[in-house]
């Protein structure tokens, strides 16, 4: 029988947890505990808030090995769902109870749900057949051209677009190298990088086809920060172990001593630099936070 934490349960435990964002807030963030696998039972989904209208969702890695983390983001007029998850589960009812919660507190104002993806590998879409029926819902296409289209990008992958979900305006950068529908989605209310599959506490697989595409976003993205207040960047992911430069075994059933969510804005210089050096045929490259870790070709993604 499949077990779905119930919002209302989890959302206090996390306002109690760790530190809210503040404005100027310079403190790191920190989350409570997630599901890791190390209990006999865990339930499904583990939601913790960063604010009254940003939210996390993790999926155990009970039912999908790669135990993705989802983002929820709200607007006045429009929420956008980041990513819907590996499947083995029902995404779905974990995201209506937040957005029921919301509208409850919001007198009830209707809200618009964007389902975007961070990219277009099967881990971060298994969920989109659950949202197409729902209404005012819009859920975006997989391939690059259907992601420029959506946001409105006037020179993909080299601009920066906007999402307005009213009175909160996000930037979408287009961040194509693990794969090339990829991007990263900036929230300056809170100062948040949320960074999918390119950089986040694990192995950040390149194709070697796509190598220089991976390095150009890399580039871009440093000059983004510079010019953007990072926060911490928050990923698709956790492989890394608390041990510096120490991963899981690729399919873990188990987490155990895992490295935080979060990862400090230096890690994207860092990246830039790994990056930047690596020669015609990049090589596995450990640092204490994530690996660049080169692939075989793949065509076709």
């Amino acid at each position: 029988m499949r077990r779905m934490t119930p919002v209302a349960r989890c959302i206090p435990l996390a306002l109690g947890a760790f530190l809210l964002l503040g404005a100027a807030d310079p403190t790191p963030l920190a989350f409570a505990p997630w599901i890791n696998g190390t209990a006999a039972s865990e339930p499904e989904t583990q939601v913790q808030a960063i604010d009254r209208d940003t939210f996390v969702i993790r999926q155990s890695v009970k039912t999908n090995f790669e135990a993705p983390f989802l983002y929820l983001i709200f607007g006045r007029d429009r929420a956008l769902l980041l990513d819907t998850g590996a499947g083995g589960l029902k995404i779905r009812p974990a995201v209506d109870r937040l957005v029921a919660d919301w509208r409850a507190r919001h007198g009830g104002r209707t809200i618009r749900l964007t389902v975007a993806h961070s990219h277009s590998h099967g881990d971060h879409h298994a969920g989109d057949d659950e949202f197409r029926d729902r209404p005012d819902t819009d859920v975006v296409g997989l391939k690059p051209a259907d992601v420029a289209a959506f946001f409105h990008f006037a020179d993909w992958p080299r601009d920066v677009a906007h999402l307005d979900l009213g009175g909160r305006v996000l930037d979408v950068l287009a961040t194509p190298g693990h794969q090339p529908a990829h991007i990263m989605v900036y929230d300056a209310r809170t100062r948040l990088l949320f960074s999918g599959d390119m950089l986040y506490p694990g192995r950040l697989y390149v194709p070697l086809n796509h190598f220089d595409d991976f390095r150009a976003s890399a580039e871009r993205l440093a000059a983004f920060a510079k010019t953007h207040p990072v926060r911490a960047l928050l990923g698709a992911h956790i492989e890394m172990t608390t041990t510096p430069g120490k991963d899981y075994p690729m399919e873990a059933p188990v987490h155990a001593g895992e490295h935080g969510l979060a990862l400090a804005p230096a890690a994207i210089e860092e990246l830039r630099a790994a990056v930047a050096k690596a020669g015609p045929v990049p090589a596995i490259d450990r640092h204490a936070d994530f690996i660049v870790y080169p692939v075989p070709a793949r065509p076709n993604d």
